[in-house]
């Protein structure tokens, strides 16, 4: 391991002491700015957050997370009987990230291999002690494309945090509060940057400028002006970016599309899964100051989304969190191909929706699937973790047939849904959904029939040829997949024992920004020429949550907040190190 994941060492300024220090700038106060406000907290080091929104988006896109953490051979793995290793992860990381760029993925990869090592070694420890804790279960993400060295965790790795995102926003939050209080950091919020400032004689980066916006009293994740009242300058002994991707401008997602690598044509239609101040204005302003930004064809965008129904901010999408066993259909009722399952290869869906020429797919699937397999996405979404509590857990998850009450208001309430006692109508209602969808196409109620039956038939036997069939039977082989997550294996058409049936529009979701500003295992930002760039910093997704693209193509779930945590904490620690060597060097002269 590099000096990022060892512990932090040395002095800290003593409290008050540092009231006429140059702070360190930190602009973003999400989650990885607020780990790295919290690692110089820790160390006495004066800091200053700035955000583009109120107060009230504290934690940004962290708090709006499901809150599911990476971490490997882990005590909760161990008590399920998981055989996990570090040999085993890197070997899924790397089959996932498929690093293929000799210069863009030189930092990426060196990122790779110390978050797995993290992951390993230290993630688990590093989070309980700030107070997180995990459900008992470990959730299964990322199934794989059934290759043993290919993408796809090989063992459950989704550690659902208690509490969701807003819980893993608190642990690091509550701590840079109490150094809010001491004086030590302080928060701007309705600052928006303009320009990183930089000393023409030494090249460092030595504060930044922009605007202030009227405030608003805004609840979390509402779209809120962009009316300027005022200007700011503001110089600092360092500056880090932790401003996030491009997840919520659509334009930006498809002026970066990868046309060579997912298909002959930009999707026209997506539900946008961050809200609307996510728009990656700080990797281009960072590009101009200098900054080496890398990879921005590689993104991570869902595949299974839905048009929520009681929205926050605009196009607000929401991910269906499948198990194995749904039937998935491309627009025109065809079936995808193995291993296109529900939960299984992201990207590789992604890839094959797109060279369909439609930006939507249909799941087909059953009360009894719906009530133990559709989790959703969000803290919201999950009243029942997020505010921890274990009778609602077990009455919703466990025990309940319609499963959660936000899956419940979906399958009423949604858009994309379709309920109906049998199959004829339900097609019918399906091509009435798709006449009223861009592009849309009619389906055929014979073919969707025959397409049903050859599956259905596969469940006569234990074994099966059909590999997701076999796929469903291997899922609950892992016990708590059997006792909650993975249906019964059955027959869709028996409606009688499993309906209605239920048909799901799935439409493409904007989410996660896999390149961005490249730096080094310090979370320095490194220059086109590939020197390092003095004073500037970047980490969280602005970054790649690393190096400028940690995952490579393909994420394994769970290590978006974990690449947050990581990159932030490896940003403090650095940065902390740089100013007390810097202020004891001054002391001396």
């Amino acid at each position: 391991m590099e000096n990022m994941a060892s512990k932090s060492t040395g002095s800290s300024l003593q409290e008050g002491a540092s009231s006429d220090k140059q702070p360190v700038i930190i602009v973003g106060a999400g989650l990885a700015g607020l780990v790295a406000a919290f690692e110089l907290s820790q160390r006495g080091v004066p800091t200053l957050l700035l955000d583009q929104e109120n107060r009230a988006n504290l934690g940004g896109q962290a708090f709006w997370s499901l809150g599911g953490i990476f971490c490997v051979n882990s005590a909760a793995q161990r008590r399920m009987g998981i055989k996990d290793s570090r040999e085993l992860a890197m070997r899924d990381w790397m089959g996932s990230a498929r690093f293929d760029r000799e210069k863009e993925d030189y930092w990426p990869r060196k990122w790779a291999e110390a978050f797995v090592n993290f992951a390993t070694d230290e993630m688990e420890n590093y989070v309980k002690a700030r107070g997180l804790g995990f459900l008992i279960n470990v959730g299964w993400a990322e199934r794989g494309d059934g290759r043993a060295d290919g993408h796809g965790n090989s063992v459950p790795r989704f550690h659902l945090t208690w509490g969701t995102g807003p819980e893993v926003v608190r642990v690091f939050a509550d701590p840079v509060k109490v150094a809010e209080k001491k004086g030590i950091v302080e928060f701007k919020f309705r600052h928006v940057v303009d320009e990183i400032l930089v000393d023409e004689t030494t090249g460092r980066a030595i504060g930044v400028k922009g605007r202030v916006l009227e405030d608003e009293d805004l609840p979390r994740g509402v779209k809120s002006s962009r009316k300027a009242v005022g200007e700011f300058e503001i110089k600092g002994a360092a500056v880090l970016v932790t401003s996030g991707g491009i997840g919520g401008n659509v334009d930006k997602v498809k002026e970066n599309w990868p046309v060579d690598r997912l298909g002959p044509k930009v999707p026209d239609n997506f539900v946008i899964g961050v809200p609307a101040h996510v728009d990656g204005r700080m990797i281009d302003i960072a590009e101009s100051t200098g900054a080496n930004v890398i990879n921005r064809d590689r993104m991570w965008h869902y595949t299974e989304g839905l048009a929520n129904w009681n929205p926050i901010w605009p196009g607000h999408g929401i991910r269906v969190l499948p198990a194995p066993s749904s039937l998935w259909l491309d627009a025109t009722g065809k079936r995808l191909p193995p291993y296109l399952f529900p939960g299984c290869d992201t990207l590789a869906t992604l890839k094959h929706i797109c060279s369909t020429g439609y930006d939507y797919t249909w799941f087909i699937t059953d009360q009894t699937i719906v009530a133990r397999e559709f989790a959703l996405s969000g803290s919201e979404q999950n009243p029942d973790v997020t505010n921890k509590s274990v009778w609602q857990v077990m009455m919703q998850r466990i025990f309940s047939s319609k499963g959660t009450i936000p899956v419940q208001n979906f399958t009423k309430f949604g858009s994309d849904f379709v309920v109906r006692d049998n199959l004829e109508e339900l097609v019918t209602g399906m091509n009435e959904l798709a006449s009223k969808t861009p592009g849309g196409v009619q389906l055929d109620a014979a073919k969707i029939k025959e397409v049903i039956e050859a599956r259905d038939g596969q469940f006569d036997n234990t074994y099966s040829k059909d590999a997701q069939t076999m796929l469903i039977h291997s899922a609950r082989t892992y016990w708590p997949d059997r006792r909650s997550r993975v249906a019964p294996p059955h027959k869709l058409l028996d409606t009688k024992k499993h309906g209605p049936l239920i048909a799901v529009r799935m439409n493409l979701l904007t989410r996660k920004t896999l390149g961005g500003i490249e730096t080094n295992l310090s979370s320095n930002v490194m220059k086109a020429d590939g020197t390092e760039f003095p004073g500037l910093y970047a980490a969280g997704e602005v970054a790649g949550f690393g190096g400028g693209g940690v995952h490579g193509y393909s994420s394994l779930e769970g290590t978006f907040l974990g690449g947050c945590i990581f990159s932030g904490r490896a940003a403090g620690r650095a940065i902390a190190d740089e100013v007390l060597e810097r202020v004891g060097v001054a002391s001396k002269l």
